[in-house]
């Protein structure tokens, strides 16, 4: 019975490696808890397209929406470790830990780092009719008026709203948070006046910011976007420790063997370097934001953190 017992306890651990070397033998899976067309599919499906060939199995994304990303995190949380369920997420799975007060997962935990995917900007707008030229004018503007003008948000949590706080809360004044259930409604609102500022993803309001139907003041990330390359950042427009970084990344089960991990973070970095894929990004206003997986698991742990304590300062909770 002992010697039966090693031998099953050999085989098992002979099989991993051997699995890990044939991996994948079957179309793998990759979950976007968002809907089809947010900048999280986008990014994703950009980023499969060339995975499909690089592992000569079908790269297949499935869109499960729902709950701030949580319920296709869950998904991808609870599936076999084994190569064939991955998870696209944003940064709002840093902030998800502290917005919502039961989650089915853990979000370090549970999940390894393959890589970071993209950082997609920001843009700190307003309409031209308010007469602000520059952070500088909205901040005095903002603290003349305490708590008297507002900010639009894409919804409670959302990167536009995680971004507009860390912003206020640096700057040092009170505004009042309007969410929406959208970026094309805050948007709309923002040009027309109704909205006195908004964090609007770079990608959905470059083209508004072209025709010159809302200002573009700053972006909200570490550094300048090629798109706007005359936009300073918020930082560099005198709020310290106000970028917020909206990035993308691409996480799998935690137990998922190594080898795995290593091999899909070597070619996704291989498509994340291919000119064709760089330059369809920059059209989207992403640049690349290429990690190890020790890198990108470090990244996540340290967010989590961050985010999960402005969180709690501005007293944010999911609805």
């Amino acid at each position: 019975m002992r010697f039966a017992s090693l031998l099953l306890a050999a085989a098992v651990a002979c099989a991993t490696p051997a699995s890990a070397e044939t991996w994948p033998t079957k179309p793998v899976k990759i979950v976007v808890p968002f809907t089809p067309g947010s900048a999280t599919d986008i990014v994703a499906r950009a980023v499969t397209e060339r995975l499909t060939p690089a592992l000569g199995q079908p790269v297949i994304v499935e869109n499960r929406p729902g709950a701030g990303g949580t319920i296709g995190a869950a998904a991808v949380a609870a599936s076999p470790p084994d190569g064939y369920t991955l998870l696209v997420h944003s940064s709002g799975h840093a902030a998800n830990p502290a917005l919502f007060a039961h989650l089915s997962y853990d979000t370090i935990n549970d999940f390894a780092g393959i890589t970071a995917l993209a950082n997609l900007p920001n843009v700190l707008i307003v309409a031209p009719d308010k007469g602000i030229k520059n952070v500088a004018e909205l901040i005095a503007l903002a603290k003349s008026r305490p708590g008297e003008i507002n900010f639009a948000s894409a919804g409670i949590g959302s990167a536009t709203h995680i971004n507009a706080e860390k912003f206020r809360a640096r700057a040092g004044f009170e505004a009042v948070h309007v969410p929406y259930r959208g970026t094309p409604e805050a948007l709309t609102d923002t040009m027309t006046g109704r909205i006195d500022f908004f964090f609007a993803p770079l990608v959905a309001a470059f083209p508004f910011i072209k025709e010159g139907k809302v200002l573009a003041l700053a972006v909200g990330t570490s550094t300048r976007s090629p798109l706007l390359p005359d936009v300073p950042t918020t930082v560099e427009s005198g709020v310290p420790d106000s970028q917020y970084d909206f990035w993308i990344g691409l996480l799998a089960p935690a137990k998922t063997p190594r080898e795995i991990i290593d091999r899909l973070y070597h070619e996704t970095s291989k498509a994340l370097a291919s000119t064709e894929l760089r330059d369809r990004l920059t059209a989207l206003g992403a640049t690349p934001m290429q990690m190890t997986p020790q890198e990108f698991d470090a990244y996540v742990k340290k967010d989590v953190a961050s985010v999960g304590e402005l969180v709690r300062a501005a007293g944010i909770k999911a609805n």
